[in-house]
């Protein structure tokens, strides 16, 4: 049996205490997992050869940013008084989100393939924590919907 990175129990001890623990599923979430469709299918569908989806350079930047972006590791020499404390407190840490998009996958995204998984468990994540909710974000789906669907 795997060992538990100890760091890992102090984040979810955290978490609990924060109430973002991963024992609420999303309804929305959970309809896109049922009803939703995986880039495989579409490649096949539109004859696409691409196996990665047009979106997953943008989830990958969005990951990037949450955490501060990939320049605030080489901007060592900032002096804290110079930092934004509200950029700080917006930051997600990068390992945080990824101990919290596993334990999500391991529990409600488990059947659905990669990337679209980690797509879900980002939402997830973001509509736990506030960043938007769930009405906010279907809006947006639907106008997504709406625009690719229009031409």
């Amino acid at each position: 049996m795997a060992e538990i990175n100890p760091k890992y129990l102090e984040l979810d001890k955290e978490m609990r205490e924060r109430n973002l623990d991963e024992s609420t599923p999303v309804s929305l979430l959970e309809d896109v997992k049922q009803k939703g469709r995986v880039w495989d299918d579409l490649c096949e569908e539109y004859g696409v050869d691409n196996p990665d989806p047009p979106w997953r350079i943008t989830l990958e930047a969005t990951c990037d940013m949450l955490a501060g972006g990939y320049w605030e590791t080489f901007n060592v020499c900032k002096p804290k008084e110079e930092r934004n404390p509200e950029e700080e407190e917006k930051k997600l840490d990068a390992v945080e989100r990824r101990w919290e998009e596993d334990k999500l996958v391991e529990k409600y995204y488990e059947q659905i393939p990669f990337p679209e998984r980690q797509l879900l468990a980002l939402a997830h994540t973001l509509i736990r924590r506030g960043l938007f909710d769930e009405e906010e974000l279907a809006r947006r789906m639907e106008e997504v919907d709406q625009r690719l669907n229009s031409a």
